[in-house]
């Protein structure tokens, strides 16, 4: 085979065969047409003779990945599971402070589980928390009056005072509540739920959906004003 051999036709159907015989992404399809760009943005830098075969497949445009729409919940959903766990029991309401927590503040899991005591302000006008994010970017973020009493109620149950550094969320052990435990969390309560709000059964329901559900109503909020 010469150069000319490797022409735009061939290289189109190379990347056909990528995804359709050998079931790659389009991530990797458009990687696989970086390296042979490279290879012809050099071939038309040292072989001047071959520059419009070399041209013809750099005018290959990468690939578009399909974007999978964001899931999220409506008011409803999100305030039938905040509701479904009991409240005549600890685990009960912890389950509602911590499915609140995560609803109200938009904190990643790994943020709502690393909440301490000491990082809560609780008292009025400014009920606020602060967040300890990825890459140790720290943020404050707005505590809304209902998960302040809930969060206040917490601290009272287990005898933890405003400014000590201990954790809110506890699992069974009175350890701080893991990644697993806070999905456990969500799901049981969304299982409940289904019983009120049968759509939640077939959403995919996870501790980051109460993220996605304050942005897009933050959003519909912006588009009323």
């Amino acid at each position: 085979m010469v150069l000319e051999d490797l022409d735009r036709d061939l290289v189109l159907a190379f990347l056909d065969e990528l995804e359709e015989k050998r079931n790659n992404t389009v991530a990797t399809r458009n990687a696989r047409l970086a390296a042979i760009r490279s290879f012809f943005h050099h071939v038309a830098a040292a072989d001047p003779a071959s520059f419009g075969v070399a041209q013809r497949v750099l005018t290959i445009p990468t690939k578009r990945a399909h974007i999978e729409v964001t899931r999220h919940l409506t008011n409803a959903e999100v305030n039938a599971i905040i509701a479904a766990p009991d409240q005549r029991t600890p685990r009960g309401r912890r389950d509602r402070a911590f499915l609140l927590f995560l609803a109200r503040t938009g904190a990643r899991v790994s943020e709502a589980i690393s909440v301490n005591a000491d990082d809560l302000q609780l008292e009025r006008p400014r009920s606020q928390v602060l967040l300890h994010g990825k890459g140790r970017r720290d943020r404050v973020v707005p505590v809304p009056q209902d998960l302040a009493r809930a969060l206040a109620a917490l601290l009272r149950e287990r005898g933890i005072a405003n400014h000590e550094p201990r954790p809110i969320f506890v699992g069974a052990h009175n350890e701080r509540l893991t990644r697993f435990g806070a999905t456990h969390i969500v799901r049981r309560a969304a299982a409940k739920a289904v019983a009120i709000r049968p759509d939640l059964a077939e959403k995919p329901i996870s501790p980051h959906i109460f993220r996605h559900s304050l942005a897009m109503k933050l959003l519909q909020s912006a588009w009323i004003f």
